[in-house]
């Protein structure tokens, strides 16, 4: 009963998410950071002025897509201190809680371009008490040695997916086709279920009370300082990769807008439909990618985790010189539909030899003594990638976009040749003192 109310919370905590993702760089480019809009947003004008200060002069295009990575960036720094507060002084139930109220507010403040800015702190703030905490009610509903945990975490990823699948279609149509806060309505009705859906499943989950500050932690052992070390250096690499994943939810839309044919005779697909297709692909490929992964296993020729995530950065960088193609081919014209479609199918493949598989590696070398903390680094590897996605940003209208897509596929190109040329003392370090780090 605890896992059926927890997928059904991120479900709809997803959808309202991917949702507001979906519309969030097309609305800031195409209104509310024209000149004629951006008065209205409280605050603005600081904004803007910290961001010049920082980042140097920003067009509109370029100061949205900026704020876009910081904002992704923090949504994933976030959950290391939501995290910290769940288990040290709030409990899981009321940091869930409390992170679905800030989200259901923001999305709802979304909806006013006054507040704009505000929203944007709320939904960080939020998804950083909910998302570490929700995840770890899973893993508590069930004894570490019964077999139904692993189960259990499919479906709550299943249900990420599912959410990520549906939510640029519904929130993404209403928001492109009839209005932007239309759309940011619709988001917060979703995460206005995901807490009421939360609220009256809490009598079915672990009563997770804050641990006491002051009990006993297990000291570091030989090696583990090496073992800490390799993980933060393939964490780092994996940083480049995720400023290339994260381009997918900020310039590609832009990309998809100005320069792919959409048109069906009297229908034009709307650009957030492409969204919906990138999680579609991870749903499609997933099946086979495991079963193919469990046929190398039973033939003993299984790669390892490090050779998986290199080749998972080059098959992403191949899903960038698709674009590319696609440009040179078109020429002036738009480019062909084909070209985004498999692209996101080939980067479906890479996503899946590289997030999850750097998280099971990071959570099996980490030592235990700091296992949970070294998770919650994994996330860091996003707000890294967040904002090198926004920077990268900056250089969309300045350049061809053939040059733009090549650029990105040597930035996550280049991740899979740090990690082919890292691997030996990579592995040394992560097998520390008992010689087998299951790396």
């Amino acid at each position: 009963m605890g896992l059926g109310f927890i997928v059904f919370t991120e479900a709809w905590e997803r959808f309202s998410f991917y949702g507001m993702q979906a519309l969030l760089v097309l609305y800031m480019t195409g209104y509310l950071f024209l000149p004629e809009h951006s008065e209205k947003v409280a605050g603005f004008d600081a904004f803007r002025s910290v961001m010049h200060g920082v980042f140097g002069d920003l067009s509109p295009q370029a100061l949205a897509t900026q704020t876009f990575g910081i904002y992704v960036g923090l949504v994933y720094f976030a959950p290391v201190l939501g995290g910290l507060l769940g288990d040290r002084w709030l409990g899981r139930r009321q940091a869930v809680s409390l992170g679905a109220i800030f989200m259901c507010v923001g999305h709802f403040m979304m909806a006013f371009d006054v507040v704009f800015l505000a929203a944007l702190a709320a939904l960080i703030i939020g998804s950083g008490l909910l998302k570490g905490n929700l995840a770890a009610q899973v893993g508590d509903l069930y004894a570490r040695d019964d077999q139904r945990r692993d189960a259990g975490f499919s479906l709550y990823n299943m249900a990420i997916n599912v959410g990520a699948f549906l939510a640029p279609l519904a929130c993404g149509t209403l928001g492109e086709l009839y209005g932007w806060h239309y759309g940011f309505g619709l988001a917060g009705i979703g995460m206005a279920l995901s807490l009421a859906i939360y609220r009256s499943g809490t009598r079915h989950l672990p009563d997770n009370r804050a641990a006491a500050t002051d009990a006993p932690v297990a000291g570091l052992q030989p090696g583990d300082g090496r073992r800490i070390m390799a993980v933060l250096v393939i964490l780092v690499i994996t940083a480049l990769y995720w400023t290339v994943q994260t381009q997918v939810w900020n310039t590609y839309p832009l990309w998809v807008q100005d320069r792919v044919m959409r048109d069906f005779g009297w229908f034009e697909m709307p650009v957030t439909w492409f969204q919906s297709l990138d999680s579609l692909a991870v749903l499609v490929l997933a099946p086979p990618v495991i079963w193919f992964w469990q046929r190398q296993a039973k033939r003993r020729t299984a790669p390892s985790d490090l050779a998986k995530i290199a080749f998972g950065c080059a098959v992403f960088a191949g899903a960038c010189l698709m674009l590319v193609a696609g440009e040179i081919l078109a020429g002036s014209a738009r480019v062909a539909i084909i070209w985004p479609i498999l692209f996101h199918f080939v980067c479906a493949i890479g996503f899946l030899y590289v997030g999850p598989v750097a998280m099971a590696l990071t959570s099996r070398v980490a030592p235990p003594s700091v296992n949970a903390m070294m998770v919650s680094c994994y996330y860091l590897g996003i707000f890294v990638g967040g904002f090198g996605s926004g920077f990268l940003g900056r250089f969309f209208e300045r350049m061809d976009a053939a040059y733009f897509w090549l650029l990105h596929a040597a930035v996550v190109g280049s991740g899979a040749v740090l990690l082919i040329l890292l691997a030996r003392p990579l592995h040394r370090a992560m097998r520390g003192q008992n010689g087998d780090a299951g790396a």
